[in-house]
């Protein structure tokens, strides 16, 4: 009986869930071949890497160090240990004459600054002396501070970085890869959104003096440039992440060890426009979505909606989405008591026959157990369910 009713709810659901268009072949050419150390394009919504070249391999962040700086603190704002209105100290060890070869924000010791200016010279105007004044203010000291970034990197995974100050200036033992630094640049758009804005100004003035973001692609009216980060010393070369969405779609590309700045922009460019050219993100089901309802025998009521947990996103070549089946396969047949997002089966998405990804089916709503008179009836009707 039980085999029956599976066999007849997956060809029923295969039916009915199936929103596929006629399809022609998909052409995806090969990524294009880049002069730069490591590089590395994915799509923000699924991760998915569209291209890459050595892009877990161990380089010098320069100061795209500071992308991690910027997170900690936003995540200290966020918990609400300090706020972007704190008047914070400067002291010897932040002031910008200790900086006297890179860049800065110009900020002076004995002084008192508002966090958010020191926010804006730390992204826009990648300010070494902010990055030290932020840290000292955040965790009480620079090497505290670094202990604090070293834990958020294990926590988000980032599992070939290593961060020995909060500047990105030359030192023994700091180290990060392409990949490592997109998947940070994920977590920044997604954990701190007021924080990311500011990575789309394009200049800052302090202390009388303007300078303007490094991140030439800002004013690149080609396409959609809305962050993040620049970075260079003698040692790393030029680097660059870059975040760019074009519809529905946003890519992050991250560049390290390109020979100049005009290097560095070229090359994400073109791995920007690659992506957006040839791929689409897709999003078939949303959590809020009944992907199907289902009989359920034994409860208190005899049909529950099911659908997933969270926001579907697929990355799929330009054309594909025309394709797109999804497949609804359940675990077993439906007996009360179920909990409200417990799994009983699965949605599997597929293009050409070929699967792209399958997710939980859960229960959208509790269904408890019926009275003895109902699971009395439910029984013989599905007895004799079984028979036919």
């Amino acid at each position: 009986m039980m085999r029956n009713f599976l066999r007849r709810a997956t060809l029923w659901c295969t039916l009915t869930v199936t929103f596929c268009a006629y399809s022609t072949p998909t052409i995806v050419p090969d990524p294009p071949a880049l002069a730069a150390k490591g590089y590395v394009l994915i799509d923000y919504n699924t991760g998915q890497v569209l291209a890459e070249k050595n892009a877990n391999t161990k380089l010098n962040p320069a100061s795209l160090t500071k992308l991690m700086t910027a997170y900690v603190a936003g995540q200290e704002v966020k918990a609400g240990n300090v706020t972007l209105n704190d008047q914070v100290l400067i002291s010897k060890k932040a002031w910008a004459k200790n900086f006297p070869d890179s860049s800065k924000m110009f900020i002076e010791v004995g002084t008192k600054v508002p966090l958010m200016d020191l926010y804006r010279g730390l992204i826009v105007q990648s300010g070494n002396d902010a990055s030290v004044a932020i840290a000292e203010y955040v965790a009480g000291s620079e090497s505290a501070f670094v202990n604090m970034m070293n834990s958020w990197a294990e926590k988000l995974g980032l599992e070939n970085t290593a961060y020995t100050n909060p500047h990105g200036l030359d030192s023994r033992g700091l180290y990060s890869t392409p990949l490592d630094i997109a998947k940070l640049g994920q977590a920044i758009i997604r954990d701190l959104p007021d924080i990311y804005s500011l990575y789309s100004e394009t200049s800052y003035t302090y202390n009388g003096i303007t300078q303007y973001n490094r991140n030439g692609l800002l004013r690149d009216r080609s396409m959609n440039v809305d962050g993040m980060k620049t970075g260079y010393t003698r040692k790393a070369g030029y680097s660059m992440a870059t975040s760019a969405t074009f519809g529905n779609m946003r890519l992050i590309a991250v560049v390290m060890g390109a020979e100049s700045a005009k290097s560095r922009e070229s090359v994400s460019k073109q791995l920007l426009s690659y992506g957006f050219r040839f791929f689409d993100t897709v999003s078939p089901t949303k959590a809020n979505d009944v992907v199907t309802s289902v009989r359920v025998w034994m409860g208190d009521k005899d049909q529950l909606s099911l659908g997933v947990s969270d926001d579907i996103y697929l990355t799929l070549p330009r054309g594909d989405a025309d394709k797109l089946v999804a497949q609804v396969e359940f675990d077993r047949e439906l007996v009360a008591p179920i909990a409200k997002g417990e799994k009983v089966g699965s949605v599997v998405y597929k293009v050409d026959d070929e699967t792209v990804l399958a997710k939980d089916l859960v229960a959208k709503s509790e269904i408890k157990q019926g009275s003895i008179i109902k699971r009395i009836i439910d029984w013989f009707k599905r007895l004799i369910s079984g028979w036919l």
